[in-house]
């Protein structure tokens, strides 16, 4: 079991963090001041992750002895952001508000440091495109090659990026995390390379300064970003491994002069493919039993079995938001169940047959091809919750694949009679 510190104030925040930790087979001290848990703990370098509140600010990472350190903010900024990474802090962020905006920091720094006991379940299987992923991240991760990442939306291209950086020569300098799509475009360049004129904000790509920055979503960068960005990397003038992912095709991006040709082929050195889910094959029954225990385990519920309908649902579904999506319905069964977890309670069962046989019908169509002429066929008489609830997808996975296959959505419709399009 990993050893975790907490060093915040009591209230009710520490309390909840070390219960979430806990939960997740974690030993966890909680102390209110530096003092307090190295009396206790002996040396804050005996653990395996420090979690501390903004206020003790460098006095914490001086103390670590190369321990990763969570700094968590009541007021988390980009500019503060870039002042924890400057003094030794692995990651920076707000206060959690669940389980897993704490747990997955927690994991990603126990894995760098390789103090991780549970691995990443999500990367794991036996499957020949895994074995492949899993072997490529093995021979890229040591080296200093910029690498891009694609795959479809919940299939773990972050988990990757942590991968690769755990392995690498960068491990005990910071990664940052950035997701492209999560900043305002008039924003971004700021955010990324930081005022020219403002001496405390120089920007998280300085903050990554020795680690490595990972650009999540990076199609939907604006293209002058995108040419500050080349000249970055093309003048070799910060040190960090850059590591770039998107869901997007690039390819159409470059052809509709949305995307810079010269930057595609700078960040693509090394291209890595995440298969989706329904590719894993019988990786899906042992990925499924480890978020099973992990879920059972977070939650303080006794871990339930599947049943034999299940475990066969699981396998032939198509899961189109990928393990994110199966963590969601086995989360919600492990809720809504007691001791067998059936297909209804993953609530799968109804939403697979509308993609099988709407595509039976067109069997020369990809997926992806598929999508696009049901939404552009149906989105001025279906609302959007309708729209996926007939693909069998989340509301958010729809407007993921819109933007990344330019569907817009043309304007609200006023409800009216529903039409049968079934």
């Amino acid at each position: 079991m990993s050893r975790i510190v907490i060093l915040i104030p009591a209230d009710g925040s520490r309390a909840q963090l070390a219960k979430w930790l806990e939960a997740d087979g974690h030993v966890v001290l909680t102390a209110e001041s530096i003092s307090a848990a190295t009396e206790q703990f002996g040396s804050l370098g005996n653990a395996d992750v420090i979690i501390g509140d903004e206020s003790f600010g460098a006095r914490l990472a001086a103390q670590a002895q190369g321990t990763p350190v969570l700094i968590l903010s009541r007021q988390a900024t980009v500019a503060e952001a870039v002042k924890a990474m400057k003094t030794g802090a692995s990651h920076y962020q707000a206060y959690p508000e669940t389980a897993d905006q704490l747990l997955i920091p927690v994991h990603g720094a126990l894995a760098e440091t390789g103090a991780d006991r549970s691995g990443d379940f999500s990367l794991g299987g036996d499957s020949p495109p895994m074995r492949a992923l899993l072997e490529h991240i093995g021979k890229v991760a040591p080296t200093e090659s910029t690498v891009l990442i694609s795959g479809e939306s919940g299939t773990g291209k972050e988990l990757v990026a942590r991968a690769l950086h755990a392995r690498s020569q960068r491990r005990l300098a910071a990664l940052i995390s950035v997701n492209c799509a999560a900043i305002p475009t008039h924003l971004i360049e700021a955010e990324l390379f930081g005022h020219d004129q403002q001496e405390d904000h120089r920007g998280l790509l300085e903050a990554a300064e020795g680690g490595t920055l990972f650009l999540d979503e990076i199609g939907e960068l604006p293209l002058d970003v995108q040419g500050r960005l080349l000249q970055v990397l093309a003048g070799s003038t910060a040190n960090v491994r850059l590591i770039a992912a998107t869901q997007r095709d690039l390819a159409g991006l470059i052809e509709s002069q949305q995307f810079r040709q010269d930057l595609y082929y700078r960040l693509k050195v090394v291209s890595l493919d995440i298969p989706p889910l329904r590719d894993r094959g019988e990786d899906i029954l042992q990925l499924a039993e480890d978020i099973l225990t992990r879920t059972s385990r977070r939650l303080g519920k006794p871990k339930p079995g599947f049943s034999s309908e299940a475990k066969d649902s699981l396998v032939s579904y198509h899961w189109p938001g990928n393990v994110r999506e199966l963590e969601n319905a086995i989360e919600r069964a492990v809720i809504l169940g007691e001791d067998a977890i059936t297909t209804s309670l993953l609530a799968i069962e109804t939403a697979a047959p509308v993609i099988d046989n709407l595509a039976a019908q067109t069997p020369d169509q990809t997926m992806e091809d598929y999508f696009v002429s049901f939404v552009t066929a149906h989105q001025d008489q279906l609302t959007e919750t309708e729209l996926a609830e007939r693909l069998g997808i989340s509301r958010k996975s729809l407007w993921e694949r819109r933007q990344r296959l330019n569907i817009p959505r043309k304007k609200t419709r006023k409800r009216g009679p529903r039409r049968d399009v079934s």
